[in-house]
């Protein structure tokens, strides 16, 4: 440390000296004083380098301090950035895993804010009121005056929570239930109450139908009785000498037996394929010889209506997985339709073949190759605004005609039933004036999955 020192004070002292020496010439001052007058200002040349020494000592540390605590600050700055982007994604990753298990619910669900602004929507709500934009107000998402009226009730701290039902006619016709409850504390988004809807079109359906099914019994059941109950009060009274109109009364009287015969045995088919409908079958069934054996058990039947029936099916038309005696039934069902609604003198068709692909309309809900057999008439047709409703229970095009013709309205009821429980698929074509066209698809044996 001593030499940068006595280099700092030469350096300091040379200016010194060199006026001193200027003095001694100038002012005829001996060598040797000038000499002890430098000597003299040697102590003090050294202070005041020492202490340029420790101000610059200082002031290097100074900037060497304020440059780390510049850098540390930086470096936590930065840090402080990336906590911050972190947790940031963090939150956008969990409100987007938030919305996927919402999507998930099965139910319309959506959440509102204090000033009615629609902060989420699940999937199932925006199938049914559209698409949900962060903010759009719930009236313009929800146009139903008592849903609104419900949702201002809870806002207001009226009610803790609303339930109303309410139907959407459009685009599909719904009835659904709505509970509109408010949050314990609002969210930190703002979110303050949820409106969650339960569709209950299927189980009003069912009701509506169980209801009607129901009511058709008794009435298909109460009128034959009526009928036998007034021929045997007439037989037992009036006609009880009368040879003819017993002879009548007794004819009608078996007719009206037979029909509820066969109205308790459909009902029991009815019943017993519903009970097995989920329990498909697994075994190989040969379409043509079964539909050979049910045309020939018809043939008294074509006959009585001057019909043919004629069957096209290819020699290599593979077996189907089915039940063989509920098949039976079906295409027993199918072919006495064609034959008692086709014209007098007309022809009915028995078609089957392989085909690609089934009609989306069809609902085909298996992979396996499907096997089409269809069934046409030449009768006067169907309109079209019939063809849903025909596998309803009890349900007929002409009642009346359907009743003459010995029809309990609960046979393609039946074929639906048999063929969902073989995992096949049912289409109804039909053109008036021209004809209707039933057919089964069913899946082959040897491609079933």
């Amino acid at each position: 440390m001593r030499t940068p020192l006595v280099v700092a004070t030469a350096k300091m002292a040379l200016p010194g000296l060199a006026i001193l020496a200027l003095l001694a010439v100038s002012r005829h001052l001996s060598l040797q004083g000038a000499v002890a007058g430098a000597v003299a200002l040697v102590p003090a040349i050294m202070l005041v380098a020492l202490l340029m020494r420790r101000d610059r000592a200082l002031h290097d540390a100074s900037l060497t301090s304020t440059l780390v605590e510049d850098t540390v600050a930086a470096e936590r700055v930065e840090e402080l950035e990336q906590a911050l982007a972190a947790l940031g994604g963090r939150q956008r990753e969990s409100d987007r895993s938030h919305r996927a298990v919402l999507d998930l619910l099965p139910d319309p669900l959506i959440l509102i804010d204090r000033d009615l602004g629609v902060r989420l929507a699940n999937r199932a709500a925006r199938a049914i009121f559209g698409d949900e934009p962060v903010g759009r107000p719930l009236p313009a998402m929800v146009r139903h005056p008592e849903i609104l009226e419900a949702v201002d009730e809870v806002l207001s701290g009226d009610e803790a929570s609303v339930e109303i039902e309410m139907s959407l006619p459009v685009p599909v016709a719904r009835e659904l239930t709505c509970r509109i409850a408010s949050l314990e504390r609002p969210s930190s988004d703002g979110i303050v109450a949820a409106l969650v809807f339960r569709d209950l079109t299927q189980s009003k359906r069912v009701e509506r139908m169980r209801a009607d099914f129901v009511a058709n019994a008794s009435h298909e059941i109460r009128t034959p009785l009526a009928a036998l109950g007034g021929y045997i009060e007439t037989l037992l009274g009036p006609a009880r000498d009368d040879a003819a109109a017993r002879e009548r009364f007794l004819r009608t009287m078996a007719e009206q037996v037979a029909r509820m015969t066969r109205l308790v045995g459909d009902l029991l088919s009815l019943s017993r394929v519903e009970l097995t409908e989920h329990t498909p079958p697994a075994d190989p069934v040969g379409l043509g010889r079964l539909i050979a054996r049910v045309v020939k058990a018809l043939d008294f039947r074509a006959q009585d209506k001057k019909a043919a029936v004629e069957v096209i099916l290819p020699d290599d038309l593979p077996q189907v997985v089915g039940d063989e005696g509920e098949l039976e039934q079906v295409f027993t069902n199918l072919i006495d339709n064609a034959i008692k609604y086709g014209r007098i003198g007309g022809t009915v068709r028995v078609q089957a073949h392989v085909i690609a692909h089934v009609p989306a309309r069809a609902g085909w809900p298996g992979k396996a190759q499907p096997v089409a057999i269809a069934v046409t008439d030449e009768g006067p047709g169907i309109p079209r605004e019939h063809l849903p409703r025909l596998t309803e229970r009890f349900y007929r095009v002409d009642a009346a005609r359907s009743r003459d013709l010995g029809g309990t309205g609960l046979g393609l009821a039946i074929v639906k039933h048999i063929v969902n429980r073989h995992q096949g698929a049912l289409t109804i074509d039909s053109i008036v004036g021209q004809g209707t066209t039933f057919t089964v698809y069913l899946p082959a044996a040897s491609s079933r999955n």
